[in-house]
């Protein structure tokens, strides 16, 4: 009886789907698959015909439910179908009241709906013709002529300056909903499951996250509440190992590889594809973050970890040729809208590089720190605003971090040991962070290390307990 039940409340539901889609003719459709860009794959929305094709996605990723079915009705309140929310148990009123807190559609997503909203064919007509040699030879429509542009890597979330010419040379008065989205955006303040605490870290204090602060978060999220762990496979784990530099300012890093050994045993272990890269240039890492970035298969996997071992300052790594990277250069190819088959999925990124000024080794201790300028990138963008990430960090802002010559960084290792110790006891990964940050503040005499996990997750990162025991 209770099977039969919740079928027929399933149904009930996916009826009241059916009914909505028959509500939304081509141009709804057209303006559906645009909104759900950071959601779903753009092949995936490339195939989509019907508002339908797009439920189905929206269910399987996880975005929609019967449970929480907010997002198509924020989707629905920005199309102006505001009498279809009736389907959905919502007022106008409602979703209004809900927006605040709720809201899933990017900042950027929204500004680029409403221009394509106000750019009529005229408008259109002249926009095409002035970026004609990057433009495809087929009709286009306001919003087609915008997804051709963010294709092309032409305009993203930071990046208006192309459209914001268009604008100013064709329709003007457009440029001030551009101006109003750069201040919303620039005020933008990052709301995390755990509140106030989480906040302030993600607003740039420089501050660790305490035991209570994570036992606070998990204790905030229901017992289900954990990413899915059971896709085709476990997903692509990266590491980024630089151990030579070109650089005469930049020693060579000893014990290094101990560390990518260590990481590649434990993720491999945990059923990840793991690929390591050795004394990464610039150029190498922008190719290899574009990789992964397009990865097709990143849809059949459950999660992503990308680990960088080399020296450091404060949220930059460097590249064996020299070159400071901020660290949100790396982090943000894999957001929803860059990344889509990512999209809902743990973006797991482990950094073990100072973030400070060189403090005086011992004999065999080593620290991956160069000695910082005047100026320094806040650690509030190296985590893209949006939910799924976590950055760990071996130090926290302005400090060392400590690498032993012949058995690697206090960090790595501490991980690598607590990653095998707890995982066979279903712990989460911020419960096994917080066992390493407890780890590694206990060791050396004089120099002591804080490590310092920042998150956005939404959920519990539970990896399924390997059959087999771990040997390195």
């Amino acid at each position: 009886m209770t099977s039969n039940s919740d079928d027929n409340h399933t149904e009930s539901f996916r009826g009241r789907l059916l009914k909505i889609d028959s509500n939304l003719g081509d141009r709804e459709v057209e303006q559906l698959k645009f909104l759900c860009r950071d959601f779903i794959s753009h092949k995936k929305l490339e195939g989509s015909s019907s508002a339908m094709d797009i439920f189905e996605y929206l269910l399987a990723e996880e975005w929609l439910s019967e449970e929480d079915h907010f997002l198509l009705a924020e989707l629905l309140y920005i199309m102006k179908q505001s009498s279809l929310l009736k389907h959905l148990c919502y007022t106008k009123k409602q979703v209004e009241s809900l927006l605040p807190t709720q809201k899933k559609i990017s900042l950027f997503r929204n500004l680029l709906y409403e221009l394509s909203e106000n750019i009529d064919s005229e408008h259109l007509k002249s926009m095409i013709f002035l970026q004609r040699e990057s433009m495809p030879k087929t009709q286009l429509t306001s919003i087609s002529f915008l997804v051709c542009l963010e294709k092309q890597a032409l305009i993203d979330e930071n990046n208006l300056t192309v459209l914001e010419d268009l604008c100013k040379k064709v329709v003007p008065h457009l440029t001030r909903k551009i101006e109003k989205y750069k201040r919303e955006k620039a005020a933008q303040v990052v709301k995390s499951p755990i509140g106030e605490g989480t906040e302030s870290l993600l607003q740039g204090e420089e501050e660790v996250f305490s035991h209570s602060n994570v036992k606070q978060f998990l204790g905030a999220l229901p017992e289900a509440a954990m990413y899915r762990m059971d896709r085709k496979f476990r997903g692509h784990c990266v590491i980024i190992n630089n151990h030579t530099f070109t650089s005469t300012f930049l020693r060579e890093r000893e014990g290094t590889n101990k560390d990518a050994e260590c990481l590649e045993s434990v993720f491999k272990w945990l059923g990840f594809s793991v690929t390591t890269y050795v004394d990464v240039t610039k150029e190498h890492l922008e190719k290899i973050l574009q990789e992964y970035k397009s990865c097709e298969d990143h849809n059949d996997g459950d999660c992503f970890v990308f680990c960088v071992l080399t020296h450091g300052k404060f949220g930059t790594v460097y590249s064996s040729d020299g070159f400071l990277i901020p660290i949100r250069n790396i982090t943000s190819h894999f957001t929803a809208q860059q990344c889509p088959g990512l999209a809902t999925k743990p973006k797991l990124f482990f950094i073990q590089a100072c973030q400070g000024e060189e403090i005086q080794p011992s004999i065999l201790i080593d620290a991956d720190a160069i000695n910082p300028e005047s100026t320094s990138p806040s650690l509030q963008d190296s985590v893209p605003v949006e939910a799924d990430f976590l950055l760990g960090l071996a130090t926290v802002p302005g400090y060392v971090s400590f690498r032993n010559t012949k058995e690697g960084s206090w960090y790595i290792q501490s991980l690598y040991n607590h990653l095998k110790d707890l995982v066979p006891r279903r712990e989460d990964i911020l419960s096994i962070l917080t066992a390493v940050n407890d780890d590694v503040s206990r060791r050396g005499g004089t120099g002591k290390q804080m490590p310092q996990p920042v998150f956005t997750l939404r959920k519990k990162v539970v990896f399924p307990v390997p059959q087999k025991k771990l040997s390195l």
